[in-house]
């Protein structure tokens, strides 16, 4: 009689084990759905066709941003400058961006935060020269006329490669063009060379044919592309930022795996030729960080600003105040490589 009493209470026991069982997968399945059935939040994002916005087209491509509950909004724009200005001007949530317009804003006293690097390459920017110009190597562009664009990575690089090679921007003529009037400029011998990005770097290089000579420093300069908000919106909207960078996350991961099939996503998206893609493909590195090779390039930058008198500022701003570490500490804590 005992015994059966006591099987009797194992089977009462196992059963409401069973039912608990089966209310907390109920309720964690119904969670999902009505987490599924929310409203995508939207969102509007600046970002560009330039390869160091990979992850963001392959985020949207793949559904990452919907996965995430965001709906993207795009806002596109010909180089990151540009897209900045339109979170600076309240137009966009996010911006895709070099860390040179970043130090520019900040020192106009921008209220902005960096919340993730994207890409880094030290061989994304260049100098392109026609060769009929008297242009084979660096130390020839003295007293030529050189395009680039004001505020940008391309306007550092120069200088950097003139500053290596034992010039100055006095030594040369600088001539301001926005990165769509570069190959017109130089292909009608408006200019002797320019300095310039990926893709209108290769594709100008690859127009001048025999008679382009392009230079190239992977030591003196890396350019980080990276994630940029207004302070007030992240610190208004943390989950919204965290959900970003999830979905950026899971592009990294899917880019890292399959190289050939987020190419063909970005010349859909971009209507770049995939050829093009390839070419300049191996020369980026897509990964979501946040580490002391940002901080140290703002830093760069600042003195060959202040230097040149490019701003009015006479001291060095405190950079870590404008990157915001805690998002993606939380969403991945192994990618934040930087010290506070």
């Amino acid at each position: 009689m005992i015994i059966l009493i006591q099987r009797i209470g194992s089977y009462v026991s196992l059963v409401v084990i069973l039912v608990a069982l089966v209310a907390c997968q109920k309720s964690s399945s119904e969670s999902e759905q009505q987490q599924s059935a929310k409203p995508l939040q939207k969102i509007t994002v600046a970002y560009t066709y330039q390869p160091q916005g990979t992850l963001v087209h392959v985020a949207v491509a793949k559904g990452y941003f919907v996965e995430e509950g965001l709906d993207v909004q795009p806002l596109m724009r010909t180089f990151g400058k540009a897209a900045l200005d339109t979170v600076i001007g309240n137009q966009a949530d996010f911006a895709t961006v070099a860390e040179t317009p970043i130090m520019f804003n900040v020192l106009k006293g921008e209220k902005i935060f960096v919340l993730a690097n994207i890409e880094a390459s030290s061989m994304n920017n260049g100098v392109v020269a026609r060769k009929t110009a008297g242009v084979s190597a660096p130390g020839d562009l003295k007293g030529k006329r050189i395009g680039f664009t004001p505020g940008t990575s391309g306007d550092f690089f120069l200088d950097s490669l003139l500053t290596a090679n034992g010039l100055t921007r006095n030594e040369i003529q600088p001539i301001a063009l926005n990165p769509e009037e570069m190959q017109e400029a130089i292909m009608a011998k408006k200019v002797d060379a320019v300095s310039i990005w990926n893709y209108p770097l290769t594709q100008i290089n690859q127009q001048l044919g025999d008679d382009g000579a392009i230079f190239y420093d992977r030591e003196i300069y890396t350019e980080t592309f990276n994630i940029v908000a207004r302070q007030e919106f992240v610190q208004k909207n943390p989950e919204t930022v965290e959900r970003f960078l999830s979905a950026l996350i899971k592009a990294e991961e899917f880019v890292a795996k399959n190289p050939d099939e987020a190419q063909v996503i970005m010349s859909a998206a971009t209507k770049i030729d995939q050829n093009l893609i390839r070419d300049v493909w191996n020369d980026f590195n897509y990964h979501v960080v946040l580490d002391q090779t940002l901080l140290l390039t703002l830093e760069d930058e600042t003195r060959w600003a202040m230097k040149n008198k490019l701003t009015d500022q006479t001291a060095m701003p405190d950079y870590l105040s404008f990157i915001h570490l805690d998002s993606l500490k939380r969403v991945k804590p192994e990618a934040l490589r930087m010290n506070r």
